[in-house]
């Protein structure tokens, strides 16, 4: 997964405060792509940051991470002690679990969910 950003340092301090990212590669002033860029592991997935323009807009378009239930509170101010946009949440249904979705400094929707796949489908199938 990789996001275009406008301030790699910024992006890099979202990742790590918020979703408790490990920074695994830096190009510093190589590039060996399309521009500098940076890499992380977030709970064994790799997230590439790159600079470059960011988002124009905001969309509903969204890349989700689960957290445990018990995290949502201290999740929530952490994204808020950096300044990050929180949209309000869609409504839930009993049993989906919670979600907080925010926007990071380039416009990308991140969404910080408190359940599974598999409770929500099975809370679908009860309706």
């Amino acid at each position: 997964m990789t996001f275009i950003v406008s301030d790699l340092d910024k992006m890099e301090e979202m990742l790590t405060t918020v979703l408790d990212a490990k920074k695994i590669y830096d190009s510093g002033d190589r590039t060996f792509s399309i521009s500098r860029e940076r890499f992380f592991d977030i709970a064994g997935i790799w997230v590439a940051t790159m600079e470059g323009a960011p988002l124009p807009e905001k969309t509903y378009n969204h890349v989700a991470f689960r957290i445990r239930p018990d995290d949502y509170d201290e999740r929530l101010e952490r994204i808020k002690a950096l300044g990050l946009e929180v949209r309000e949440g869609r409504s839930r249904v009993e049993g989906e679990g919670h979600s907080i979705y925010f926007y990071d400094y380039d416009n990308h929707m991140f969404e910080l969910h408190s359940g599974t796949l598999e409770e929500r489908l099975e809370r679908y199938a009860k309706t």
